[in-house]
């Protein structure tokens, strides 16, 4: 068993103690549920950096980054320092977030926030709108085509778009699923190694029409204006800017030479 694998055995027991917890109906009663969304595509496709700043306290492969993190103190900040949309952890286990961390900054911020989980189960959808989530992620490797069809579906249905992850070329088939915005992630979920390459590699074989974003291992504003030129809207930073004792500080610093190198071309 892998480490993909050992995740999803795992959030299957915890998606069991959560429905046990809060019901469905429970779930539709939540004040966010009235509330309307906010578009991560437009956003992107609208922001001159298209940062994606996530709040991730630990990982499988590093272990803790910022373990006493904040996120009512670092989501704001990423949005005061530039940043178009924030990416929230809600996975705890093994990246040390919960979905009370989405709930609690949907108040404080008017960036879109998405919530980024290993979605496996209908649950968890509906759980994403009632915590104020903008949009959802996707993981083509472990969902079945028709399967991420439907979630897609029920997300929409919710008012919340869809950020469908892909790492290889043999999951360009779930292109077809209807999802508002394409990830490739450059890290391999099952051996954790990272390759930004990966993302100059995929993006021949994506529709121009979607919003692209380049996920993980991205720490140089030179490899962002890379990765515009190569089609590229949106760009998912984590660890680069949570292993600094102030992370929206460090991501305002990123936008500034961002904006710095690219008005010197």
């Amino acid at each position: 068993m892998n480490i993909l694998d050992k995740i999803v055995a795992d959030k299957r027991l915890e998606i069991q103690r959560h429905k046990e917890a809060y019901t469905v109906d429970m779930l539709l009663e939540s004040e966010q549920m009235a509330r309307r969304t906010v578009s991560m595509s437009r956003a992107l496709a609208e922001s001159p950096s298209g940062i994606i700043a996530e709040f991730k306290r630990k990982s499988p492969s590093k272990g803790w980054i910022h373990q006493d993190a904040d996120i009512e103190t670092v989501v704001p900040a990423y949005q005061q320092g530039g940043a178009s949309a924030s990416s929230i952890l809600t996975d705890s286990p093994y990246f040390g977030g919960t979905p009370i961390d989405l709930y609690k900054v949907r108040k404080n911020v008017t960036l879109p926030l998405l919530r980024k989980e290993f979605i496996i189960d209908e649950y968890q959808i509906y759980q994403a709108r009632a915590i104020g989530a903008d949009a959802i992620l996707l993981i083509a490797a472990i969902l079945d085509r028709d399967t991420c069809r439907r979630f897609t579906g029920l997300a929409h249905s919710l008012g919340m778009e869809v950020l469908l992850e892909l790492h290889g070329e043999d999951e360009l088939s779930y292109l077809d699923a209807g999802a508002d915005m394409i990830g490739i992630n450059n890290r391999d979920l099952t051996t954790f190694e990272t390759r930004v390459e990966h993302s100059f590699d995929m993006i021949r074989h994506l529709p121009s029409d979607k919003i692209c974003i380049s996920e993980s291992g991205i720490s140089s504003p030179d490899t962002v204006i890379a990765l515009r030129q190569a089609g590229f809207r949106g760009f998912l930073m984590g660890e680069n800017f949570m292993k600094e004792p102030q992370p929206g500080e460090a991501l305002k610093k990123f936008v500034q030479q961002l904006n710095s190198r690219e008005n010197a071309r």
